[in-house]
């Protein structure tokens, strides 16, 4: 017997419907290329919204087509989120700081016919511009009075392609299995793979990521996503805010810059944040330098990789911001845990606080996880078996998109491998311990990278840590760790390596430390092993 309800599609669009009619005085702040405080309400971000749907409907973008937006996080770009996914096309965000010939790879590989682009990120494209054929018109998202001069075919500006287009449109009723976005991984290994999201997936990651011991947004919070919108969609921010009415804080290309976080912080009154580490890094050396306060903010959500303690300490120590770990993959939309406090954890002492804290957090409903041996037996839920973490749900990735050949993205139950190795607690709590190309076999035994570089880190006079395997002739391998000083810092290497003695596994403890100048990043904001395995191949310990 079925049950007697409405049956109602979950789509983006209703998110934008419901925004519209019960939020429509909330405010949504931009910094942008052509001016400096952008500043409107959801009922006109949607009533440009419909004008730019139609306005892809008279270009003749149809049900199913792709559509490019490199693009950094303001009112432009989340206008197109909703207008190209609403009228059944797909929104493909791509991820500016790619290497030109992953750019290529990618726009060529989702067959986009129009690319909306940063007036900043001009030059990558007209590098580019020859090697995508496909792409039919390039819309530069500015205004005629500062569209840049440019030779991409067909370019114009974003004002002027909606200018001419009715605020009002009859949205097509999708079904809610239609594709609405689409993300390509930074392809570390081979080419990029693309991740296709329909509508369901993302209202349903929407809902369950807005709860309390999700993201815990709520229509009281002001949000500034530091977390780009053309990665992983912001993490759902851009679904989430609108969804309970917050006002939203783009700093469009400034998410890099302390001290325009610091003043939109202060003067927008944000109260909560998200972002990877590295930009919590940049708004402590700001604020350490300038003697200025981020006084509203009370939260903020750091993930993309682990943040080591010290970043966490000196935001709730010196300024009263709580800090909530949180994991998850482009192949998940992206959530899968958020660091919240089980009852009575509040008033455990501060070392066994924080023993929980530095994990990534506990599983969202909707998110199944398991870790499993070499042979994919599942290995005990006790905080000490370590082992290949695997994962599925109803907003994961069941497939790549146009793979050539099908990857194998499932074992035989449906299990998707993350590439993550890490631990799961007895109260759920998982931690991640490493990558699994990054974690360091050395006498048989392995050595969590991860917990090296955020130890190292703890030290008052380093600022970045990265730890790689490096060949030894009697265990294996053995961690090289590589630092970069903070500016006045002059920690040597006995005086490293003696701090890691009290804080990691004796025989953690890295064989040597060598000083850079700088370590290199991916385009998602990792630290970018491959290279500096590259770079250390024939060091000898």
């Amino acid at each position: 017997m079925l049950g007697l309800m409405m049956d109602r599609q979950l789509t983006i669009t209703s998110i934008m419907e419901h925004a519209d009619r019960y939020h429509p005085d909330t405010e949504i702040v931009s910094v942008t290329n052509d001016t400096p405080r952008h500043r409107y309400t959801y009922a006109e971000a949607f009533g440009r919204t419909r004008r730019l749907a139609n306005a892809l409907i008279d270009y003749g973008i149809g049900a199913g087509e792709r559509v490019a937006t490199l693009a950094w996080n303001d009112y432009r770009h989340f206008e197109l989120y909703y207008a190209i996914a609403g009228i059944g096309a797909v929104t493909h965000t791509v991820n500016p700081r790619l290497f030109p010939d992953q750019i290529s790879y990618i726009i060529n590989h989702a067959e986009d016919r129009l690319v909306f682009v940063d007036p900043l990120i001009l030059p990558v494209l007209e590098k580019i511009s020859d090697d995508l054929s496909g792409v039919e018109a390039f819309i530069v998202l500015t205004d005629e009075e500062n569209m840049p001069d440019t030779d991409l075919r067909n370019a114009q500006s974003y004002e002027g392609f909606i200018s001419r287009h009715a605020d009002r449109i009859d949205w097509p009723e999708l079904d809610e299995k239609t594709a609405c976005c689409l993300c390509y991984t930074s392809g570390t290994t081979g080419n990029p793979k693309g991740v296709l999201y329909h509508h369901r997936s993302m209202v349903l990651h929407t809902l369950i990521g807005i709860s309390p011991d999700g993201l815990n947004l709520s229509v009281r919070d002001v949000v500034m996503p530091v977390v780009p919108m053309f990665h992983v969609n912001a993490w759902g921010l851009a679904y989430g805010a609108p969804a309970v009415g917050t006002k939203l804080v783009f700093p469009g290309p400034k998410m890099g810059d302390g001290a325009t976080l610091q003043a939109l912080i202060e003067e927008e009154e944000v109260t909560y944040s998200a972002g990877v580490p590295t930009v919590w890094l940049h708004l402590l050396k700001y604020l350490a330098e300038s003697g200025k306060e981020v006084s509203t903010l009370k939260r903020v959500i750091i993930g993309g990789s682990a943040c080591p303690r010290s970043i966490m300490e000196e935001l709730e120590d010196s300024y009263g911001v709580y800090v909530n770990h949180a994991w998850g993959m482009t192949e998940m939309s992206p959530l899968g845990t958020v660091n919240t406090l089980k009852p009575g954890m509040l008033e455990l002492p501060r070392e066994e606080q924080y023993a929980v804290r530095m994990k990534q957090g506990r599983p969202l409903y909707g998110v199944e996880m398991k870790i499993v041996d070499d042979d994919g037996n599942e290995l005990p839920r006790d905080g000490q078996a370590t082992g290949l973490l695997k994962v599925r749900g109803p907003f994961i990735c069941s497939e790549y998109y146009r793979e050539d050949t099908p990857s194998d993205v499932h074992d035989d139950d449906g299990w998707f491998s993350t590439g993550d190795v890490g631990s799961i607690d007895a109260e759920g709590y998982l931690q991640i311990t490493d990558r699994s190309k990054d974690v360091i076999k050395s006498g048989g035994e392995w050595i969590s990278s991860i917990d090296l570089e955020n130890a190292a880190v703890g030290h008052p006079d380093i600022a970045e840590a990265a730890v790689i395997g490096v060949p030894h002739p009697r265990w294996g391998e053995r961690p090289l760790l590589i630092l970069v000083r903070k500016e006045g810092g002059d920690a040597g290497r006995q005086e490293i390596l003696d701090w890691l003695k009290d804080r990691v596994a004796k025989w953690w403890v890295p064989d040597d430390v060598v000083y850079v100048d700088e370590i290199p990043h991916t385009a998602t904001g990792k630290i970018q092993k491959t290279e500096l395995r590259k770079r250390f191949k024939d060091y000898v310990i």
